[in-house]
């Protein structure tokens, strides 16, 4: 009887497991929907944008190591977080990408390193998203370095942080990023590239006009490359208004553009609380599987290393799973869930084979004194 209670268990436990780490088991409708009475674009939860093609750079700029994004948008929550717009090429799977964390602005920008390698930076601006009201950013950089404008206003200058040649270049993503799925919610209204560091007057007018008038006043010197603004109100075209031949894609089904498979954990690996606090879910989510699958063998006695046992199983459950969501745009497949979901098995081997538990358990009197203490420990 005991023994049909614990199979019962344990397929409960494993469908339990496999549901929270599938769900949804297929790609949902990319959730973005045309403002109404307005320019712009309306992002829900599974929501992206994506470019049609890589912006190519001329040839008389391709060593620039200057240019200037400007995006208009508002947010659906605070705090929250989420990717705004990632730069992208094949291989290199993020160059520049802007996002809110929380009530903060970050960039994280590949920046050239003395061995000719590139690594990650980050730039945060404060509280810019600590209501939710439209925000107009803008990003510069240039030989004096990297600056972030909040509504004309400079928020935030980082004279050190130099960007690569042309940092604006390879496909575009917006509301979302590439490799992972990092959607944000709320309205896009605006977003425009230029091929040069603009001067606080240049930025200052356009967010005046494009916030006033709905567009900005460009000059034919300020080096304009792509301008969206989202005025096209149905389809799944946003056109860019620069006749760059690069326009925005509105997929019916929401995807992530190069999707990762099991992404190695130390690229994973972040000092950030949502990381950390999915580690702890992760450990947490995988202690019932080891324990009562460990259970289930010292019952069965068939199995001399039952913990042993019980510990590779609850690894092969978290790798199934990270093989599975790499083909499912809503999950994440990486190598650091496998390593916190094993911890989460073997705590709960663990928590079966303590005295307390053996002792709860002879107390009731399902266990016999063989049983009792798991089988020969490993």
């Amino acid at each position: 009887m005991y023994t049909k209670i614990l199979d019962l268990i344990c397929i409960a436990v494993l469908c339990t497991i496999l549901s929270l780490g599938l769900w949804p088991f297929h790609a949902p409708n990319n959730d973005v929907a045309w403002l109404g009475g307005r320019n712009g674009l309306d992002l829900g939860k599974y929501a992206t944008v994506i470019a049609s093609g890589a912006r190519k750079v001329a040839s008389s700029d391709r060593n620039e190591p200057s240019g200037s994004i400007e995006i208009w948008l508002q947010p659906g929550r605070v705090p929250d977080g989420g990717t705004l717009v990632s730069f992208f090429t094949s291989g290199d799977h993020v160059r520049f990408s802007l996002h809110q964390s929380e009530t903060d602005l970050r960039l994280r920008a590949a920046t050239p390193s003395d061995q000719n390698r590139t690594r990650m930076a980050n730039l945060y601006a404060e509280d810019v998203f600590r209501q939710k009201e439209p925000r107009f950013i803008t990003v510069t950089a240039g030989t004096s370095g990297t600056a972030i404008y909040i509504d004309g206003v400079l928020a935030r200058r980082a004279p050190r942080l130099r960007l690569p040649p042309n940092p604006f270049t390879g496909r575009m993503v917006l509301g979302d990023s590439p490799g992972q799925p990092d959607s944000w919610t709320g309205q896009l209204l605006g977003f425009a590239i230029y091929d040069r560091e603009l001067t606080p007057p240049q930025l200052s007018k356009h967010y005046e006009t494009w916030t006033h008038v709905g567009r900005p006043e460009i000059h034919s010197d300020e080096g304009n490359v792509a301008l969206y603004f989202f005025d096209e109100h149905a389809g799944n075209v946003v056109r860019d208004h620069a006749n760059s031949g690069v326009d925005l894609s509105i997929p019916k089904r929401y995807v992530v553009v190069d999707q990762i498979f099991l992404e190695p954990f130390w690229k994973e690996f972040s000092m950030s609380r949502s990381y950390w606090g999915a580690a702890l879910k992760n450990i947490v989510g995988f202690i019932p599987l080891g324990f009562c699958f460990c259970a289930r063998l010292v019952v069965a006695r068939r199995v001399k290393r039952a913990a042993l046992t019980s510990v590779l199983l609850g690894a092969l459950v978290s790798l199934t799973i990270e093989v599975l969501q790499a083909y499912l745009p809503t999950r994440d497949s990486g190598m650091t869930d496998i390593i916190t979901n094993t911890l989460g098995t073997w705590v709960g081997v663990l928590c079966f084979r303590s005295e307390v538990t053996q002792t709860l358990l002879a107390t009731l009197g399902h266990w016999n004194d063989a049983t009792i203490g798991g089988a020969p420990r490993d």
